[in-house]
């Protein structure tokens, strides 16, 4: 059960780190060029051999680094890391991805660079992979405005189940898939990481921190479609014990993306507790901080702090309706269930949306302790996109609350509020931009809210006559 105090948690422990210096330690050794292993570096020859002799040998030989020398391009399929490698993409270096699905052969690794149940592994540097994205794409859909996949498209980075992991300094772009994955890996840090993905290319997530343990992101540039980190704890298969998600923090970094810029879920099978974000901003997304809850696992001790956010729509294959943030729990499938939601926080949050600020949940699933402070919106419209709606995709399709696909007809209040037991806003505001829409409604509605407190609220309807607040309960 949840208590007060951890309730009002403001930081998180990241002990787990101290890690690093004992890792940066190991790293001492073996240092292999690729180059003199027959790594040509011509961008068509392909160099996978080559490279993945380098890694096999420093690994075997206790540790090292393994260097991909700038000013090459370097055409590889699958590579798998070992424990005790430092990958190192010297300055100009680029790995480009191999558009042949027979040079990915591994069955539970499907990356450009993998690695599985290795320890104490960095990727450094300053060079760059280009996973040639267009290359894994079929038409184009002007209409959906976006690109339509090939069946095969490889992830670009996928970690599974290592412990003592370092990504920083390099660049990755054009991804055919969702890029950095690290899969049940405990102590990561991920720094200074600059993601240049195609804005029209689905599922191309910049991060997917899933199932990960004493993690840090920090200091990281992204432009992507769909979202921009995403902390997931996905459907394991039998047999499989990647864990929890725990003790995470997202600071300092900036997302440009189309779906969510900083989000929890959509895959929530897991337990998730104490994450992190602050200091982010989303320069540009189709929702700010975002939570989506649809399955089992129990998601508590959250907060976002310190984000700014401009959230627009986008055309509907997108998800994310322009909200300035959305907390959603509804079970995704027939008969389906959630698991909890609890003791979530958003402290000086701030930023402009086409759609409302929303805590939103199903009746028989609500959510529990939220608190808003010191949080801000401005509702405004300046997209051709339809509006109106709330967007709580993905969810079952049975639900009469909702058109095909989980959108539902709904005027705009600045926040809205539905089916949460325990909710404080204190000293927020809601305001509203030159070119509003008729469906823009109150500054606050909240409806099904148990315990709502109001502190030093302040914000106005969006049209005259209105009330500012409309509080309904279900009888």
């Amino acid at each position: 059960m949840a208590t007060r105090r951890s309730f009002l948690f403001s930081s998180l422990s990241l002990a787990g780190l101290n890690w690093m210096p004992s890792f940066a330690q190991s790293m001492a050794g073996t240092e292999i060029n690729v180059s003199s292993l027959g790594a040509v570096g011509d961008g068509i020859t392909l160099d996978t051999a080559a490279i993945q002799q380098a890694i096999d040998r420093v690994s075997s030989a206790g540790g090292g680094r393994v260097i991909v020398p700038g000013g090459k391009r370097f055409l590889v399929g699958a590579l798998m890391l070992k424990s005790n490698v430092d990958f190192h993409l010297a300055e100009d270096a680029v790995l480009l991805a191999s558009p042949d699905k027979q040079h990915y052969p591994f069955t539970r690794n499907n990356g450009i660079i993998n690695a599985n149940g290795a320890t104490n592994v960095r990727i450094s540097g300053t060079g760059h992979v280009d996973g040639q994205g267009m290359k894994f794409m079929g038409i184009y859909s002007p209409v959906y405005e976006r690109w339509e996949p090939l069946p095969f498209r490889p992830r670009m980075f996928h970690l599974i189940a290592c412990t003592g992991l370092e990504i920083s300094g390099i660049s990755f772009g054009h991804a055919p898939e969702w890029g950095l994955h690290t899969l049940g890996c405990d102590h990561v840090l991920v720094e200074g990481i600059k993601v240049r993905n195609y804005l029209d290319v689905p599922n191309c997530d910049a991060m997917d921190p899933d199932r990960c343990r004493d993690m840090e992101i920090r200091n990281c540039d992204i432009v992507c479609a769909d979202d921009g980190i995403v902390l997931k704890t996905s459907e394991q298969k039998e047999g499989e014990n990647y864990g929890v998600m725990q003790n995470v923090t997202v600071r300092d970094c900036s997302v440009v993306c189309r779906d969510s810029g900083i989000k929890i879920g959509t895959e929530t099978f897991g337990d998730i507790s104490k994450i992190l974000f602050e200091r982010c901003r989303i320069v540009s997304g189709g929702r700010g901080p975002t939570i989506t809850h649809r399955q089992p696992g129990n998601i508590e001790d959250v907060e976002f702090r310190d984000i700014d956010f401009l959230a627009q729509h986008h055309a509907a294959r997108w998800w994310g309706w322009g909200e300035a943030a959305s907390v959603t729990v509804w079970p995704r499938t027939l008969n389906g269930k959630t698991g909890t939601l609890s003791n979530i926080r958003f402290r000086n949050v701030h930023g402009v949306a086409e759609n409302s600020f929303r805590i939103d949940a199903h009746p028989d699933m609500p959510i529990r302790n939220v608190l808003l402070e010191d949080c801000s919106v401005k509702i405004d419209r300046w997209t051709q996109y339809p509006g109106g709606m709330f967007d709580d995709r993905p969810t079952r399709a049975d639900d009469p609350m909702h058109e095909p696909g989980g959108l539902e007809k709904h005027d705009t209040p600045a926040y809205s509020l539905r089916n949460v037991q325990g909710a404080v806003l204190r000293n927020c505001t809601a305001s509203w931009g030159l070119h509003q829409a008729p469906y823009f409604s109150y500054a606050l509605e909240a409806e099904n809210v148990s315990g709502l407190k109001l502190e030093n609220f302040k914000g106005t309807a969006a049209r005259p006559g209105m009330p500012a607040t409309l509080i309904t309960h279900k009888p």
